[in-house]
């Protein structure tokens, strides 16, 4: 664990976003490191395409929608 130091514009971006995402001020600044280092990696990948090996990789697994739900 470390100390990493960001741009005030950027600070205020991860904060809101931390809202938005109903996680903390570290976790979402976490998130777009972790999501941004995946993409370098995948440069062909989408994000959703990375979200859904995340979720998969932890054993995440969401039912289909109901028809109703469409």
């Amino acid at each position: 664990m470390g100390i990493v130091n960001i741009e005030d514009d950027l600070h205020e971006q991860v904060r809101r976003a931390s809202k938005v995402s109903y996680r903390s001020i570290n976790a979402q600044a976490a998130f777009w490191v972790r999501v941004g280092m995946l993409s370098e990696m995948h440069p062909t990948l989408s994000f959703v395409e990375i979200m859904e090996r995340e979720r998969r990789a932890a054993g995440v697994c969401a039912p289909a929608p109901a028809d109703s739900d469409l």
